[in-house]
């Protein structure tokens, strides 16, 4: 049974989904669904980004509250924390219907708060080949690893070089805060950061393509859109003091991410 391909028999009779993979053991219409349901929820969260980002960006009060006064600094350091301290909660609750999509929302009104404030004091054509050019890189990876798993490639080994290169980074951002090794080291740690996200974005839709479980799609749904995010090179474009929380953040972010590697890494071991 388990040499069978699931869905052969089906496909030889004219019904059913083609497997997305080959020797697919579960139900193809339901991995299309469970993946239909992730990119929904995730266009939604770009939408409500979107439309945030608008509303910062058209009404300048708020623009200009954040920028000139001491609270608005501090409100605005609060909602880049926002973010990422939700992100503790959700990954207990993920599957806990309807505090998952209340620490979404959450999530995702915050992120797109500092998003907008951002591109206030950022350049309309800055904004618009950073969207384009990060959009190109995102969508090409995604179509590129569904067209790589339908021939039987399998991204999976990509886990332990992505934690070794995330440990490279964390301590490349913790040497730039402490030590500044000026423009030439912010460039290399973009284009380290750049390709790192790349491997990220074919790791994770390999995922969600083969190892996610149907009821996973909230946490599956934060890592394309957290890597659309940190591909987005104009996020923190706000002078010395952005760079060294952005570094903390980052730094806080990697030692996450190779925590969930770890568990991930261990618990495929024991499997096997």
């Amino acid at each position: 049974m388990w040499n069978q391909p699931f869905g052969k028999t089906d496909l030889e009779r004219g019904g059913g989904a083609r497997p997305l993979y080959p020797m697919m053991l579960e139900s193809p219409e339901l991995r299309w669904s469970f993946i239909r349901k992730v990119y929904i929820i995730i266009a939604f969260q770009l939408l409500a980004t979107i439309a945030v980002g608008a509303v910062v960006v058209s009404v300048h009060p708020i623009a200009l509250f954040f920028a000139g006064t001491g609270a608005g600094l501090a409100l605005y350091i609060v909602l880049i924390f926002v973010p990422f301290i939700t992100l503790c909660p959700l990954y207990y609750y993920y599957q806990k219907h309807p505090v998952n999509y209340l620490l979404l929302g959450i999530f995702t009104v915050s992120l797109a708060f500092v998003v907008g404030l951002t591109c206030a004091f950022t350049s309309g054509k800055v904004i618009l080949e950073s969207v384009i050019l990060t959009t190109v890189v995102v969508v090409a990876l995604t179509l590129y690893t569904f067209w790589a798993a339908r021939r039987g490639h399998d991204f999976n080994f990509l886990g332990p070089f992505l934690f070794g290169a995330v440990l490279v980074l964390m301590v490349f951002a913790f040497i730039q805060i402490l030590f500044p090794l000026g423009k030439l080291s912010v460039m290399i740690y973009g284009c380290l950061a750049s390709i790192i996200f790349c491997g990220y974005i074919i790791y994770d839709t390999d995922n969600l393509i083969k190892r996610y479980s149907y009821d996973e799609y909230i946490w599956a749904s934060l890592c394309p859109l957290y890597y659309y995010y940190q591909k987005h090179p104009i996020l923190f474009p706000l002078g010395k003091l952005s760079v060294m929380i952005y570094g903390c953040l980052a730094s806080i972010i990697f030692c996450g991410y190779i925590i969930y590697d770890t568990d991930n890494l261990i618990k495929e071991i024991l499997v096997r």
